[in-house]
């Protein structure tokens, strides 16, 4: 079967980004002029996934301001004959078919993705997190995934290897090798210490799941955290079925985190071709001055 939807729990409060996310969703915040959502969805698109999910929660209303038509903005761009403009703002509206549904109680990620049961169905499906990025110019991180999904029609776990010191901070995977990039997964563990840690493969923020997960996520208690894990769900799932962990190519940002935010900007900036010549020699005298 082939990759059709898309899912972006995106209802989590952003603590991290206080006092900011008081009122602005962290998937809102922008990386140069972009939101980090828009980022995301922009990658998913050009994966060939036309039809997305956004699982809300509450105050983040502006998320989906901001993929909606606004006829007076518009309107304005069209009698100031700013024909750019206007289409920077009608591409974002008619970029994807984006719902939303909201994830009434914070209870994890692993209740977020079974908020997204009836639109999914009985098909399979890419989750990407919120607040995610991976930068490839070439083929995006998410497309990757899918082409090894249509190769072994089985769920596939994006990864990477992280130092030790943070291991503790993501769902790690264990398993027997495939090809250099692939791996059969034999066991995950949400955040565990190093002691703990099968390995140093981390999933970062992209799955492609089969819909068995919902059945598995009904009965999956809480766990670390106090949350709804995803991971202790894939866990499960991974004994019933084949399960993959792909290591994607391309520069992966954790936009939840200050410093991967600001690391993000940095680089996208550099890319910028409006900007990157000007900004590169700012930071030039920035360095020297430290």
């Amino acid at each position: 079967m082939k990759i059709k939807k898309a899912v972006i729990p995106a209802a989590g409060l952003g603590t991290r980004f206080l006092p900011v996310t008081k009122s602005v969703p962290k998937e809102m915040l922008p990386i140069v002029d972009k939101p980090t959502i828009q980022i995301i969805i922009e990658e998913i698109v050009a994966a060939g996934i036309e039809d997305i999910l956004i699982i809300t929660g509450r105050n983040k209303g502006i998320i989906v301001n901001h993929f909606d038509s606004v006829p007076e903005l518009e309107f304005n761009l069209k009698m100031k004959n700013k024909p750019e403009a206007l289409k920077i703002v009608n591409d974002i509206t008619n970029m994807a078919n984006i719902f939303t549904i909201r994830q009434k109680e914070p209870k994890g990620l692993g209740h977020a993705v079974l908020c997204a049961k009836e639109f999914v169905g009985d098909e399979p499906f890419a989750v990407i997190l919120g607040d995610d990025i991976v930068y490839n110019d070439e083929k995006p991180a998410l497309k990757q995934m899918i082409e090894v999904f249509d190769q072994y029609q089985a769920p596939v776990l994006g990864v990477q290897t992280v130092a030790d010191e943070m291991v503790h901070k993501y769902g790690i995977v264990s398993g027997t090798k495939v090809t250099d990039a692939i791996v059969e997964v034999s066991d995950l563990i949400e955040k565990p210490t190093l002691a703990e840690a099968p390995s140093n493969l981390a999933i970062l923020g992209r799955y492609i799941i089969t819909p068995e997960i919902f059945d598995i996520l009904e009965h999956t208690g809480y766990g670390a955290g106090g949350e709804i894990q995803l991971t202790d769900a894939l866990r499960t799932l991974a004994k019933q079925q084949k399960m993959l962990a792909y290591t994607f190519e391309g520069r992966r940002f954790d936009v939840g985190s200050k410093l991967g935010f600001l690391e993000a900007t940095v680089e996208y900036a550099l890319r910028t071709p409006e900007l990157k010549n000007e900004f590169r020699t700012y930071l030039k005298k920035i360095v020297k001055k430290q």
